[in-house]
């Protein structure tokens, strides 16, 4: 089974809610868990934040952020997470955003993915992968990577249902 199915049936179990504000996924991250049944009842909807544009007008992200440290960033990817979250009130929320490939981008190598994701107590976990592969498959790693990262989280979640 797929990470994102496991995390889409665990949200179900819990009664968490989730949502995504997505760059180099594209909406796959929403359309892979949009493929659980059952998910209407934690997944309302999510945020596709392909431009610095839109990731400032969809989910506030400050322009300055961008800036400062570019699209493919930490700081961004946090900032995304957490714009995601406050616009639906989700309990989880994550942010992703990097170079899919096949080149570069902001001095980052294709593969370059950080995730960010805003936990229900406020805080936010971001961590950078290098993955390996063509586009698509880098992509198709990084939602993998985002549940992962949010079931590990949730493992270690002490809030009450």
């Amino acid at each position: 089974m797929k990470k994102i199915e496991q995390l889409g049936r665990l949200l179900i179990e819990k009664k968490q809610s989730i949502t995504a504000a997505e760059s180099l996924t594209a909406g796959m991250f929403a359309s892979e868990l949009a493929n659980v049944s059952g998910i209407s009842t934690v997944f309302s909807g999510s945020f596709v934040t392909y431009s610095a544009v839109a990731k400032e007008q969809l989910v506030n992200v400050p322009m300055a952020l961008v800036e400062e440290y570019g699209v493919v960033s930490a700081q961004v990817a946090q900032a995304m997470a957490k714009g995601a979250q406050a616009r639906l009130k989700t309990d989880w929320a994550i942010g992703l955003t990097g170079v899919a490939g096949p080149d570069g981008l902001e001095n980052h190598p294709a593969g370059t993915v950080y995730i960010g994701v805003s936990q229900p107590n406020g805080q936010v976990k971001t961590k950078l992968f290098n993955l390996v592969g063509d586009r698509m498959s880098v992509r198709q790693q990084a939602v993998e990577c985002g549940a992962q990262l949010i079931l590990e989280l949730i493992g270690k979640d002490v809030t009450k249902d």
